[in-house]
């Protein structure tokens, strides 16, 4: 029933990817009653990816905050199926929102409550590369993220994806205009600040943002553009 409510609503199906895992123990406290989790991904476009090369282009701009709202659009839908169907849930939403309580906590330390990307790599669809992005099995880092915490058992979709198989390649680290990643690679014993450090991103977001097209946001998408696993019909061996 999950998997239909599901696949029902993310369409077409080849835009997207999705899987479901136990989170029990996981989570902050306050969602401890909601032990499972569902990850959904949706794929970036990939001309507009490829067009970045300098930093961040205002077509990227405008598509990434329209992957946003249609991430939110979708998990809000599917959890009002869930609860058709008596089932909790709370749908969270890809990035946190400038008026949003969390905001000013956030920006201290550039972490949210709920990981996508640890709810992503539990449900077996990839995992963290060496400038903290989320690589994807199918898309590489192409891809946009929502979750959603459900307090109904499920049956897991896939083996949980523990370390990094980036490898040796370097591409992302050599290309970081903010030089914010020093190559150690992720495990799920390795916290994101001793492989990458989000403040020098943030700020080089920042800069590059207000000198191509004078928005002050935070985006960039060269790590995203140039990973080799990401490029379209690209076949590796690591997947």
């Amino acid at each position: 029933m999950l998997k239909q409510i599901i696949e029902n609503i993310l369409v077409p199906a080849e835009d997207y990817i999705y899987g479901f895992a136990n989170l029990e123990g996981l989570l902050d406290e306050e969602y401890r009653e909601y032990s499972y989790g569902i990850a959904i991904g949706k794929h970036l476009d990939d001309r507009i990816i490829d067009s970045i090369e300098n930093g961040p282009t205002l077509e990227y701009y405008n598509h990434y905050k329209k992957m946003n709202d249609d991430l939110i659009d979708l998990s809000i839908k599917i959890c009002n199926e869930l609860r058709k169907n008596n089932i909790r849930c709370i749908n969270i939403e890809p990035t946190l929102a400038l008026e949003s309580d969390e905001f000013s906590p956030y920006l201290e330390t550039l972490r949210y409550k709920i990981s996508h990307k640890m709810i992503a790599t539990r449900v077996g669809l990839g995992w963290i590369g060496k400038t903290d992005l989320f690589v994807s099995k199918k898309f590489g880092p192409r891809v946009r993220l929502a979750s959603i915490l459900i307090d109904a058992p499920i049956v897991t979709s896939g083996k949980a994806i523990d370390k990094s198989r980036c490898g040796s390649c370097e591409i992302c680290v050599e290309r970081c205009p903010a030089q914010a990643a020093n190559g150690q690679l992720w495990d799920i014993n390795t916290d994101r600040n001793e492989f990458f450090d989000p403040h020098k991103c943030y700020d080089k977001c920042a800069e590059l943002a207000k000198t191509l097209f004078d928005k002050d946001i935070r985006i960039c998408g060269i790590c995203v553009s140039v990973c080799p696993l990401g490029k379209k019909n690209k076949i590796n061996p690591m997947l």
